[in-house]
Formats: structure tokens, sequence, C-alpha cells
């Protein structure tokens, strides 16, 4: 069977906080186990034992050089920047900036993940992570009933989505402006809620429905 990128993938679910970061990072890459091993110059056994076994306790040499293969850094792929903010590190040399064509912003976009929802509120505008989905080219997501999400309803509203690259001091971010609404028809839920690829991590009960039909989509990368 030929190996696959994900982290459910035929080499079975990583155990383990560096283990899913290990599996996660290949997964970002497009890279099996078998190339991210060789890349890294270790035997395709030994990282697997890394993904598979939770007390795995590498040393500095082999953690380098898979922070390398896999683009990130060593505090990272270990978990030491988990509740730090993106971007702490200095700019790179010669950065470049440019703004994405439509199709960049479009297929940046189409990856399902977590992104910033701008909700205009009685008490000023408020801004709010949630997991979202892309649908027939519209923004779709789970809220519940009254919660900050929910407002959006009806109205304009700001989504933006990023990714910043802090071992090289890159990164790029799109930015949808539209309107909301609440999405009432019984059969348009049903097909939303087929088509999505997760639920909300806060978890409860959030089973309403909102879409944001974009009007404009922009975006802009940053590389060195």
């Amino acid at each position: 069977m030929a190996e696959r990128t994900t982290a459910n993938a035929a080499e079975g679910t990583p155990l383990g906080d560096l283990g899913r970061r290990l599996a996660a990072g290949r997964a970002r890459l497009g890279l099996s186990l078998r190339e991210t091993a060789e890349r890294a110059g270790m035997a395709p056994s030994y990282l697997r034992y890394l993904e598979d076994h939770p007390g795995a306790a590498p040393g500095s040499g082999p953690l380098i050089r898979l922070a390398e293969v896999l683009e990130t850094t060593v505090t990272d792929l270990t978990g030491g920047a988990v509740d730090l903010p993106p971007g702490p590190g200095p700019a790179g040399r010669e950065p470049e900036f440019t703004e994405l064509d439509p199709a960049e912003c479009r297929s940046l976009l189409s990856a399902h993940g977590v992104g910033r929802l701008a909700v205009p509120t009685d008490s000023g505008p408020v801004i709010v992570p949630v997991n979202y989905d892309v649908v027939d080219g519209a923004i779709v997501f789970r809220t519940a009933e009254g919660a900050t999400p929910s407002l959006a309803d009806s109205g304009p509203v700001a989504f933006e989505v990023d990714r910043i690259d802090d071992a090289f001091s890159r990164g790029w971010s799109v930015l949808v402006r539209g309107r909301a609404r609440t999405v009432t028809d019984p059969g348009e839920e049903s097909r939303l809620t087929e088509r999505a690829f997760s639920t909300p991590w806060p978890g409860g009960d959030r089973h309403v429905w909102v879409r944001v039909d974009p009007d404009t989509v922009t975006g802009r990368r940053i590389t060195v």
C-alpha cells in the first residue's frame, strides 16, 4: 500500500504531541514518512517510532534535522511556541511584499481551517475565530444561536485567514468582504453538514449555519 501524507494516513494515527506535529508538518509539505526520513538522514522506522510513541525523546540532532526538512523550528516542533502569538521573530532580509491574484486568493481560502470573522455589533466591531469551510465559493461556519458569530446575520462582515512561517519570516493573508446570512433552508443545512470537514472546536450545540457570500477577495504575501 502506498504511503499517504495525511495525519490519519496508512501509517496510522500519530500518538503524542510530537508525533502529531511531525505528521502535520509532513502533510503540509506533501511528504510521505519515507521521504521525510530520507531527507532528515534517518531510518523510516525511527521516524515511525517518533510518531507512534508519546514518550519518544529524540536528541537535538534528529530534531534539528527534522525541523529543517519540515521548514519549521525545533521550538514549534516540540510545542514550545503553542501559547505564543505568531510572528515574534525578526523580519527577513530583503522581504518582498506582493498582491495575490484572485485565483490564488481563492485557492488559499479554499483550505478549511480557522479564520477570523469581523462582526459589527451594537457596542462596536468584534473579531472572533471560527472553524470554516468553503462551499460553492461561499464561506460557511457553524455557531450557536445568540453567539457572537450569529450576530453577522444580514450584515456586512469581513473574514480573514492567514498563515505565518516564523522560521522563514514569510507568510500570506487573504481578506474577504461580503454579507452574511443565516441558513434557514433545511435542504441547504443538510448539504452543508454533509460537506463540512470538521465540527466546531468549541463543541456544544452549534447547529446554526451562517454563510458569507464574498463581494471582494484580496490577498497579500510576504516572501524573503
